[in-house]
């Protein structure tokens, strides 16, 4: 029956989340759609055969298909759903006026940036509605993990470990570590940390490692510990108002932005590891634990992450992609034309390659990642 709960913590919790997130991304293609007086002919939760569905009075199909690994809104006139191309050429004059192909690419770019920006919207409200209904959260100053050949490795700080002090300072959350060793300048960085109920003080010298490339110059080294949170959060007792929450929740979203962009940035120019890169059964295994070890609050939160991660990857000018449709109505705009359609197809394939190859890559590091957490 082991097998069984493990499905209940994993399985079910994975398809929740990933059907809330593909239901927010494609909801905002949808209604942006409707009201630029598109018509939308399918609205699917997954992929391949119907499991269940209905027809609303506008004749958009809404079902859930067998395959709930993405999504999809198909509008009048695409030849597919990820509507790259279009075929007018079997549908009456007041269908081709509510057609996506027909359309200006003004329109096509609001119908096409509509799903990420839903996608940040609803992260926001979430941490929004933490903030004001449960108070602020923070990470606690919790080692989720050690990297590898980093200073934290050599030091002797363990995955667990509970630190409560840098330097003699108090530390309340992780967010005060990053600032206490961000402010430490040389010889031994001296922490305190809590281990299995007891106290035990350590004394090494940090590792100075580059953080990011700006305006093409490498900025200095900086001293690191290589140390990351845990998932868990924990809840301020301080609740804010729904202003304050609002704004806060505004912040927390472009941090949250900035940070993946600049780890996206690192692994680009070598300087972090690709092996971070994860998919589908990182996503299932990240949703599980969290599901077992910690609570709805943190499952949520962990859904606006997503949401954010998922609204920002779609904006990636990568053909195929929200963001590489983007980039095409733009040209357009520009040379006020429309771009061949077998240039099109040719830059379509290539997203399709990248694509696939991202997948399979990030597939990879998942079974690798796996197999370590098995059997080591």
């Amino acid at each position: 029956m082991s097998w069984l709960v493990d499905a209940i913590h994993y399985v079910v919790p994975f398809i929740v989340l990933l059907g809330i997130l593909v239901f927010v991304h494609e909801f905002g293609h949808f209604i942006v759609a409707r009201l630029c007086g598109v018509a939308v002919t399918e609205f699917s939760i997954g992929f391949g055969k119907k499991l269940w569905g209905f027809t609303d009075k506008k004749n958009t199909e809404w079902k859930i298909s067998a395959i709930p690994l993405g999504g999809y809104c198909k509008f009048l006139g695409d030849e597919d759903a990820t509507s790259s191309s279009g075929n007018t050429s079997g549908l009456s004059e007041e269908d081709k006026k509510v057609a996506f192909a027909t359309q200006n690419p003004l329109k096509k770019m609001a119908i096409v940036i509509a799903g990420p920006g839903a996608n940040y919207l609803f992260a926001i409200f979430i941490f929004a509605f933490i903030f004001f209904a449960f108070g602020k959260f923070e990470f606690p100053a919790v080692v989720g993990d050690v990297v590898a050949g980093s200073s934290a490795e050599m030091g002797g700080i363990q995955k667990g470990d509970k630190i409560t002090k840098v330097n003699d300072k108090i530390i309340k959350n992780f967010s005060d570590i990053t600032q206490e060793v961000t402010m430490h300048t040389s010889g031994n960085i001296k922490l305190e940390i809590e281990r299995e109920g007891k106290i035990i003080n350590l004394s090494f010298p940090l590792k100075s490692v580059p953080l990011e490339i700006d305006n093409q110059k490498t900025t200095p080294d900086r001293p690191m510990l290589g140390i990351k949170s845990v998932s868990a959060i924990e809840l301020s007792p301080e609740k804010l108002s729904l202003l304050h929450s609002i704004s806060d929740a505004c912040a927390e979203t472009w941090r949250i932005t900035a940070v993946t962009l600049r780890g996206v940035g690192q692994m680009i120019a070598g300087r972090r590891s690709a092996d971070e890169v994860g998919g589908i059964l990182r996503i299932a295994e990240m949703s599980g634990d969290i599901t077992k070890q910690n609570g709805l609050i943190d499952f949520v939160a962990f859904m606006a992450l997503l949401s954010i991660n998922l609204g920002l990857i779609n904006l990636f000018p990568i053909p195929l992609l929200d963001g590489g449709h983007v980039v095409i109505y733009m040209l357009e705009i520009v040379s006020r034309r429309e771009i061949n359609e077998r240039i099109k197809e040719y830059i379509f394939r290539f997203g399709l390659f990248v694509l696939i190859s991202l997948m399979l890559f990030a597939t990879y590091n998942d079974f690798v990642h796996l197999f370590k957490r098995w059997f080591s």
